[in-house]
């Protein structure tokens, strides 16, 4: 991000704070919020948010650009998540989905939490390339996330996140491909997702996507959860916002955006990376209504 970048981006944020007053849905929506969480969750409107993606530290020693989380006891992380959980839920409409991230670590407290007052539908384990190895440990290379919705009636389209596959023994019946196609690239089909995702592709570098941000999540990943839990026009809510990976992949699909981050810096990235979003609307790894393999070749 260049300097001169800087003030047209900041512009673009919705300050929040102590002296917020009380939001509408029309205030927030599409918007980057600088904010406090803890602040802001008493001023904004209850029951808007369709999907509600929520990315909060594991319980570790984490620095965020200033800001440091401190790994804590097993209890005392299962109260700083029932410290914000509620309010966070209360911006939920009765329909709505939910998704809470977590490590090997943190996942049973959020679990504990999240039981207490959502239907818990199924849990993602998603597989995370990091690092070459581990010298005193297994080394960690998966992270899970909790899907739950708020009532029995919700909305999950699974034609909308089916996955291109690679047929390793092709079946014909009658000579007839059955159930794949041919390309210059070999045999694929088309089946639907499992709740073990070994296709993300953690942002590297060289990516456009890709910031400094120490725990980014891909946008390929946003985009399934996006795609599967809500339709074109609905409302997803990030309070846990980062470096703007939700309000990115919320804008390229169609969806309305409602994020809050307390750190100004990731703040701006966010809003970057939106404004990108109006120029080039694509997803690393979703082509043609498809997610493909990890780094598939288009």
């Amino acid at each position: 991000m260049l300097p001169a970048e800087i003030p047209e981006l900041s512009a673009s944020l919705l300050r929040g704070g102590a002296q917020a007053n009380a939001f509408q849905t029309e205030n927030i929506l599409n918007k980057i919020i600088h904010a406090d969480l803890f602040e802001i969750l008493p001023a904004l409107p209850r029951a808007f948010a369709d999907l509600v993606f929520i990315d909060p530290p594991y319980n570790m020693d984490k620095e965020f650009h200033g800001v440091q989380f401190k790994e804590t006891s097993a209890g005392n992380y299962q109260e700083y998540i029932e410290s914000w959980l509620p309010g966070v839920l209360a911006c939920a409409k009765e329909n709505a989905s939910i998704y809470i991230c977590g490590d090997w670590k943190s996942t049973p407290q959020i679990y504990a939490a999240l039981e207490k007052r959502t239907i818990i539908r199924n849990r993602i384990t998603w597989q995370r390339e990091k690092g070459r190895k581990a010298h005193t440990n297994w080394k960690n290379c998966s992270e899970d996330i909790w899907y739950a919705t708020m009532g029995k009636t919700y909305y999950f389209n699974v034609d909308s996140v089916l996955h291109r596959k690679k047929v390793l023994a092709p079946y014909r019946d009658k000579g007839q491909p059955k159930d794949w196609t041919e390309s210059e690239e070999g045999k694929f089909r088309l089946t639907g997702p499992s709740n073990f995702w070994d296709d993300i592709t953690v942002p590297y570098w060289f990516m456009s996507e890709n910031t400094d941000h120490p725990t980014q999540k891909p946008e390929k990943l946003l985009a399934k959860l996006i795609l599967a839990s809500t339709q074109p026009g609905a409302v997803v809510f990030d309070p846990f916002a980062g470096s703007g990976s939700t309000a990115a992949a919320a804008k390229k699909l169609g969806r309305n955006y409602v994020c809050i981050e307390q750190n100004e810096r990731y703040c701006l990235w966010a809003a970057k990376r939106v404004k990108a979003a109006d120029e080039d609307a694509r997803i690393q790894g979703y082509h043609n209504g498809v997610f493909l393999e990890r780094n598939a070749k288009l």
